[in-house]
């Protein structure tokens, strides 16, 4: 297990930066303008990916290709080309935002060990999805947590934590946003305090409240199924915590529907029958356990993002109909 200084440090750090997706590479970002020294990066293989599947970078690789650093992007961790390559860098510290699980020789190897960002205030959201299950359970609160690395996933010791509110009507594009920038700035504090001589890990058991602690894993296609059985607020949060990706959805007569924005309706009265989506005053209204849901943006299949008022202009005559299953 790495031990930090105790001692401020007389020169910056040698770092190495794991990480793929937007949120690793506003991290990348910031530690490359710091005054620490990024002396390699690793990355994803390129992969197909949008309707024409052509390859692509990851948005880590691209910055380090435009800031001309070594990097690495090996398909197999274990490998001994890459672990050999990774100590050729001979970094103090190796930070990681959003990568894939690293094996011991690789994160136990630079002196101060692996530093790995949380989008979420540890122990609390451990796992792949901490943004979009933050918002699905109705949290009014998150965060970001920096930690040392050890073998269970997300388990590692505190280093240092930001705390932000999630309002009202975030999404998980809006709060990802937020969460990238206080992350960023984060993970160069906790640097410059590990140069400082004064970092210092806690213990997750000794680092939370006395609050249950919810776990985060990762989103499959049936997370997101909508149960109109369940109170609107739940319903409301389950939409917003999978917007804009991988969007909420729900059968209906026309297809799956995925369910891009809703608010709370109350201009009808409260529906035993579920599920029921109609058209009142010219907007998609969908009946649940304690009242309407309106439908503010949906994609139908095939079709392009549009309004609910657009959807039921588009039905004519026909009515929207049963969306989900009764309860028996």
């Amino acid at each position: 297990m790495a031990t930090f200084p105790t001692t401020p440090l007389d020169r910056p750090l040698r770092i190495a930066f794991l990480g793929t997706p937007e949120f690793a590479a506003a991290c990348l970002q910031a530690l490359i303008a710091s005054s620490h020294e990024v002396v390699g990066v690793v990355t994803a293989p390129d992969r197909p990916a949008g309707r024409g599947h052509r390859v692509q970078a990851s948005a880590v690789k691209m910055i380090a290709e435009k800031q001309e650093i070594p990097m690495l992007q090996p398909t197999n961790l274990k490998s001994t080309e890459f672990i050999e390559a990774f100590a050729n860098w001979h970094v103090d510290v190796a930070i990681v935002v959003a990568f894939r699980m690293l094996p011991e020789i690789v994160w136990n190897s630079p002196p101060f060990g692996t530093i790995n960002l949380h989008a979420s205030l540890l122990p609390n959201l451990r796992g792949a999805a901490p943004i979009h299950r933050a918002i699905m359970a109705g949290l009014k609160e998150t965060g970001v947590t920096t930690f040392s690395l050890e073998h269970a996933i997300d388990t590692g010791d505190v280093l240092l934590q930001h705390a932000t509110d999630i309002a009202p009507h975030e999404n998980t594009g809006d709060l990802h946003d937020r969460l990238a920038d206080l992350g960023k700035s984060l993970i160069v504090q906790t640097l410059d305090t590990l140069v400082a001589g004064s970092l210092a890990g806690v213990p997750q058991n000794r680092a939370h409240s006395k609050a249950a602690i919810l776990e985060a894993p990762k989103l499959f296609k049936t997370d997101c199924k909508i149960d109109w059985n369940l109170p609107g607020q739940t319903l409301l949060d389950h939409i917003r915590g999978l917007a804009p990706y991988p969007k909420a959805w729900c059968p209906s007569p026309w297809g799956d529907l995925k369910i891009l924005e809703a608010k709370e309706y109350k201009e009808l009265q409260i529906s035993d029958l579920y599920g029921n989506a109609i058209a009142h005053q010219n907007k998609l209204v969908v009946a649940c356990q304690d009242g309407w849901i309106q439908i503010l943006h949906l994609v139908a299949p095939g079709k392009r993002p549009m309004s609910g008022s657009e959807w039921l202009n588009g039905l004519g005559d026909r009515k929207p109909g049963i969306w989900g299953t009764q309860p028996e």
